[in-house]
C-alpha cells in the first residue's frame, strides 16, 4: 500500500522529469491535488503539454517504459479525449498515476481542477456536458431490458439493468443539483431525500420478488428525475415504463 509520502515523492520526480524532457513544454497538476481536495486515497494526476511537431506516441512510449522500469508499474490503460491521451498506470503499491499527454493546441484548463506548474496554459473549450435528455433515454432503455431479463429468468442481467437505471437517474440528479455527474463523483453530495429514493432501487437479492420491487423503485425514481427535466416527456413515458413493471414478477 502506498503512503502519502510515497505519492508526494513520486509526483515530484515526475514533475522534475517533465521539466527535463525538452519535448514537454508545459505541465499542470490536475484532479484533487489541483483543487485542494486531496486525501489519503488520492492518486497522481498530471497533464503535459507537448511541443509543436512532437511525436506524441514516442513520448508516451518513453514515459511508459520509465514507469515500468523505475516506478513499479504493473499495468496501464488509455483514455483518449480529443487528441489527448490519458495513460493511467497501476503501480505495485496500488497507487494510480494518470498522465495526460496533450499535443500542441490541446493543452490547457478545461475545468477548475487544473493548476499550472510550468509553461503556458491557454484556455480550452470545456468538455461536452452530459445531456439530461440522453440520460432519460438511456434510463428507459435499461428499463426495457430489465423487464425482458426478469421475464427470461436472467437474474444477473436483470440486476445489471436495474443498476443501470439507477446510475442514469443519479447522473440526472447530479446535473440538476450542479454536481459532477461523471463516474458518480457528485453522488454523495446529493440531498438526503434523493439518496433515500435511490437506496430503494438497490437489489437485495436475486429472488423474483426482490428484483420486481427494486425495478419498480428504479422506474419511479427515473420518472421523478425526468419530471424535473421535461414534465411533458415524463408524462408520456409514465404509463409505458410503469407497464414494464407489470411483467417483472411477483408483487409488481
Amino acid at each position: 500500500m502506498f503512503t502519502v509520502a510515497d505519492r508526494e515523492v513520486l509526483r515530484s520526480q515526475l514533475v522534475a522529469a517533465a521539466r527535463a524532457d525538452s519535448r514537454i513544454v508545459a505541465a499542470a497538476l490536475t484532479g484533487s491535488a489541483a483543487s485542494g481536495a486531496q486525501d489519503r486515497w488520492s492518486d497522481i494526476d498530471l497533464a503535459f503539454g507537448l511541443a509543436p511537431g512532437t511525436d506524441q506516441a514516442a513520448v508516451i512510449a518513453d514515459w511508459t517504459a520509465v514507469m515500468y522500469a523505475e516506478h513499479a508499474a504493473v499495468d496501464h490503460l488509455d483514455v483518449p479525449v480529443r487528441g489527448i491521451v490519458f495513460r493511467v498506470f497501476l503501480l505495485a503499491n496500488t497507487l494510480q498515476v494518470d498522465l495526460a499527454f496533450a499535443p500542441d493546441g490541446e493543452y490547457g484548463p478545461t475545468a477548475p481542477t487544473f493548476r499550472p506548474l510550468f509553461g503556458a496554459a491557454p484556455e480550452q473549450p470545456p468538455p461536452p456536458r452530459q445531456e439530461p435528455s440522453a440520460l432519460i433515454g438511456m434510463g428507459w432503455l435499461y428499463a426495457l431490458h430489465a423487464r425482458s431479463s426478469i421475464a427470461r429468468g436472467r437474474v444477473w442481467q436483470a440486476e445489471y439493468m436495474i443498476s443501470g437505471i439507477r446510475d442514469h437517474v443519479l447522473a440526472l440528479a447530479c446535473l440538476r443539483h450542479g454536481l459532477p455527474a461523471v463516474q458518480g463523483r457528485g453522488v454523495d453530495q446529493l440531498p438526503p431525500e434523493v439518496l433515500r429514493a435511490a437506496a430503494g432501487t438497490l437489489v437485495g437479492s436475486l429472488g423474483a420478488t426482490e428484483l420486481a420491487r427494486a425495478f419498480r423503485a428504479a422506474v419511479e425514481t427515473l420518472l421523478t428525475e425526468a419530471r424535473h427535466v421535461d414534465p411533458d416527456r415524463a408524462g408520456r413515458l409514465a404509463a409505458v415504463v410503469r407497464e414494464l413493471v407489470q411483467y417483472a414478477g411477483p408483487d409488481a
